[in-house]
């Protein structure tokens, strides 16, 4: 460096560290107060609600993903100058939660029904205000924007409010009710569970065969079942009216092996005649197909089992039993009566509970519901109608097939923990009440000393689907509900597109008359590298703080935005994370670089930067890259194109190549020379283009930029709040972007050469280019260029090749890279052969298996087709070294 710059002490240390700058960077975001949103400001206001995780939750890659995104928005948004609220909180997760304080209290060898419900539930507070939201610091930890001030929890006081509100006015309007029905049960959570919590699993059963006597007369009905152990709750043989092979026994009756009950044989359209025998078992109360033929044909409800899956009274002989023991003994009886004519295997789809994977049992049960056709009507036609937009837009069908097929939802839970609905019975004369406030009298007969709650609790779901509104201070007209709501864009997994979208959308009609919001975002599933989807029982899922710990919260949000393109699901392993860390390593060694070279320059990010004779082709081609960097990720990110991934992509190549790898390295020669206003140009363009950068990739990689920008000369306050940068159209100049892409297209060319003759980054080369006819100008016009930037000694244009060279093609002309003097040549032609051989072999282990046919024709086409495209890379890097053995030769 020329004595004429006096390089400045460095602003930033020698190595970033993100230990020791992201605490402190995140407590001067929080205590700014610049997270919380001002109800009263007349800015165009831009709105986010978190889903809110579990209470129970710990951070897992789907919240580091989900929640980025948000980030990535908010902080966007923020930067726009939009009022911007991305609103937080916790959910209470009934089941979840009352699962982990049991299992706390089986610990002390103590039960929920030990301790009583009042008991039981100081327990769960207990629990939650010493354990219940860490996944919040979590998300701190992660660098989330939220407004803090404005957290939510689906049970404080004014979200239950607004549950109860929410109850009142569905149950007055007859939208909810109480009655008997076939629901989900799980026997081991001993609650109701919606359709959306029985996860289907296929499983390898059996069909038994039974046969069923008829009653005074020889000969018996066969039928074929599933679930044995149901039968003691029969009420009726079933067959099609028009299969002709019943018809003569519709109207007669069986006896019912075992209890000897007497039961009819009907006909109803619903029995399929292909199934089984074409006859088949009706037991109202142990299955939904069956409740409804039941109530079709005025059958009994017999209900064999009790809550905990184990045979009651009705039972009979089992009683007593659980289902399995039941079904295994029942099937022995059966065969030792001559009962059983066979037993086929059959694959079939069994629910399972989401939250324990325990067979879920139909059962009857007195329950409370949501009549939901009434409320899908204006959820169907919003997104119909382009009101509500999916992204990706396949999820329109799916939610479409959904809400036009929708059933009632079962809404009451079996649980302590959750919102008690607020539903009041008088013993005296069985009057039901719902209202504002507990009463402590009928308000049909007068009576007041037995009026009794409901036991039950709501579905947590019955909370969350109010959670855009109720955050928000509903039911009470607040400021904040008139100035943000609707909120703009939800960003959700998939998987709770029935749980909690739908219902959001159909709540938010109903409730306010309006949909909750105007998008949503769908993000990708994160799965291992083997394609199977994260989750702690596979314990294939790595701890996002642990990977926070070693590499950095820039560089896992970093690396995880830039796996997950748009409705595609992202392959992820914690080593993917070196890739965030070595970009946020760049930034800071490029930034450190810019800011040592400022020397006693008195520029400042304040200065413009214009279009002037002043600024070299090199300072006009980085401006313009500048410019479109700036054009394309707001696309992404303004447009409604949720193009993540590709706004990510685009701040990256934009910093890493043409920032760092050429604009930098061509500007040295001007930093380090001796004219001065040269070198003033220089230095301001360096310093315009890294604020504009580090404005860019601020949504993306908070903390990193926050800790630069704030030692950029002129900068003040915080970048989280400074203005995302606007395309200045002046400084765009696309004709020179695409002639200095194909210089530094050039530059490539003798960088993989070197590349493959393995010269040392360092080392001085001799580059020829052979004139052609179609030969770029930009050889002639940019070639001090490529020489500085190739680490070229020799860059010149020659007529004709000799031999001693390695070459590349750009276009269809002739680059060449020199090997005399560079190499150790009998050392490298030995590596060559070498590789040349271990090629070979390779090569011919694959041929000698597509020569095997049996082979070929067995595997799947995909395989074979990837075995081809090896033979076909393998004879590539062939044809490369065989070239390159000879240029080595002729040295």
């Amino acid at each position: 460096m020329s004595e004429s710059i006096k390089p400045r002490a460095p602003a930033l240390d020698k190595a970033y560290s993100p230990k020791q700058v992201e605490d402190r960077v995140y407590s001067q975001w929080v205590d700014s107060g610049r997270f919380h949103a001002d109800e009263t400001s007349s800015r165009t206001h831009f709105c986010i609600v978190i889903p809110p995780p579990n209470v129970t939750g710990m951070l897992t890659m789907g919240h580091v993903l989900n929640n980025t995104l948000q980030d990535i928005l908010t902080r966007f948004h923020r930067m726009e100058g939009h009022e911007t609220l991305w609103l937080p909180g916790t959910d209470h997760a009934g089941i979840a939660t009352q699962n982990v304080v049991e299992k706390a209290l089986a610990k002390e060898k103590i039960s929920r029904h030990d301790l009583g419900r009042e008991k039981f539930l100081e327990r769960v507070w207990q629990w939650k205000e010493k354990f219940g939201g860490l996944i919040i610091q979590q998300l701190k930890r992660l660098g989330c924007s939220c407004d803090w001030l404005r957290e939510r929890f689906t049970m404080d006081d004014g979200l239950s409010r607004s549950v109860r509100e929410a109850f009142i006015q569905l149950y007055k309007a007859g939208l909810i009710y109480k009655g008997k029905r076939i629901i989900n049960w799980c026997p081991r959570c001993r609650t109701a569970l919606s359709d959306e919590e029985k996860i289907p699993q296929d499983t390898q059963g059996n069909l038994w065969y039974i046969r069923y006597p008829l009653k005074g007369e020889e000969g018996h009905v066969v039928v074929a079942t599933t679930r044995p152990e149901t039968m003691l709750g029969d009420a009726a043989v079933a067959v099609n009216p028009d299969d002709d092979r019943f018809r003569h026994l519709v109207g007669k009756t069986v006896i019912l092996p075992f209890l000897n009950r007497e039961i009819p044989i009907l006909a109803d359209d619903f029995v399929d005649p292909k199934f089984g025998t074409g006859a088949v078992k009706v037991t109202p109360a142990h299955d939904p197909n069956d409740f409804e033929i039941g109530l079709r044909h005025q059958l009994p409800q017999i209900v064999v089992m009790d809550e905990s899956g184990v045979m009651n009274d009705a039972a009979g002989p089992f009683k007593g039993m659980d289902r399995v023991n039941c079904r295994s003994n029942l099937v022995k009886e059966l065969e030792g009566k001559g009962l059983l004519e066979k037993i086929e295997d059959h694959t079939l789809a069994v629910g399972h509970c989401q939250r324990c994977n325990t067979i879920i049992e139909p059962y009857l049960s007195d329950q409370w519901f949501v009549r939901m056709k009434p409320l899908a009507e204006k959820a169907i036609a919003a997104v119909k109608d382009g009101t509500l937009r999916f992204t990706p837009a396949r999820w329109v069908n799916v939610y479409l097939h959904w809400m036009e097929n929708i059933r009632d939802w079962c809404i009451s839970r079996q649980l302590w923990w959750g919102h008690r609905i607020p539903a009041f019975t008088c013993g005296d004369c069985g009057h039901v009440m719902v209202g504002e406030e507990d009463p402590s009298s009928c308000e049909r007969c007068g009576g007041s000393s037995h009026i009794t709650q409901e036991d039950d609790v709501l579905d947590t779901w019955f909370s969350s689907w109010l959670w855009p509104f109720s955050t928000m201070g509903w039911p009470d007209s607040t400021p904040t509900l008139a100035k943000f709501y609707p909120t703009d864009v939800l960003v959700t997994g998939p998987d709770i597109i029935f749980f909690w979208v739908a219902r959001m959308v159909m709540a938010g009609y109903f409730f306010e008359n309006k949909c909750p919001f105007h998008d949503v975002y769908f993000t990708s599933i994160v799965r291992d590298m083997k394609g199977r989807k994260m989750s702690k029982s596979l314990g294939n899922s790595p701890d996002p703080i642990e990977i926070i710990e070693k590499y950095g919260a820039d560089a896992l949000r970093f690396t995880v935005v830039s796996l997950a393109p748009v409705g595609q699901d992202i392959r992820f392993a914690s080593e993917k994370v070196e890739l965030g860390r070595n970009f946020a390593n760049k930034l800071w060694n490029a930034s450190r670089f810019i800011l040592m070279n400022m020397g006693d320059a008195a520029c400042t990010i304040k200065d413009a930067v214009g279009v002037s004779d002043q600024l070299s082709v090199w300072d006009r081609w980085i401006l313009s890259r500048g410019m479109a960097a700036i054009e394309t990720v707001r696309s992404h990110l303004s447009d409604s194109q949720y193009k993540f991934n590709e706004a990510v992509k685009t701040a990256y190549e934009f910093i890493w190549n043409d920032l760092c790898d050429n604009y930098i390295e061509m500007s040295k020669p001007s930093l380090n020379g001796s004219d001065p206003l040269r070198r003033k140009v220089v230095q301001k363009v360096l310093l315009k283009t890294l604020d504009l950068a580090l404005r860019v990739l601020h949504p993306f990689m908070p903390y990193i930029t926050e800790e630069i920008w704030q030692k950029l000369p002129g900068a003040e306050g915080m970048l989280m709040v400074s203005e995302f940068p606007k395309v200045d159209h002046k400084l765009v100049n696309v004709p020179l972007e695409t002639e200095i892409q194909d210089a530094l297209q050039a530059v490539k060319v003798v960088r993989n050469l070197r590349s493959a003759a393995n010269i040392p980054p360092g080392k001085k080369v001799t580059v020829r280019v052979i004139k052609s006819e179609g030969m770029s100008p930009v050889f002639e016009r940019h070639s001090e260029m490529i020489k500085w930037l190739a680490a070229a000694e020799v860059f010149e244009i020659v007529n004709e090749k000799t031999s001693g060279h390695l070459v590349g093609l750009m276009g269809e002309t002739e680059v060449c890279l020199s090997l005399a003097g560079l190499i150790d040549v009998p050392a490298e032609k030995k590596r060559v052969e070498t590789e040349i051989a271990k090629i070979e072999k390779e090569k011919a282990k694959i041929a000698f298996k597509l020569a095997d046919q049996a082979f070929v024709s067995k595997a799947p086409p995909e395989v074979v087709d990837r075995i081809r495209q090896g033979v076909d890379g393998y004879a590539l890097q062939l044809n490369k070294l065989q070239s390159y053995l000879k240029e080595l030769e002729a040295i």
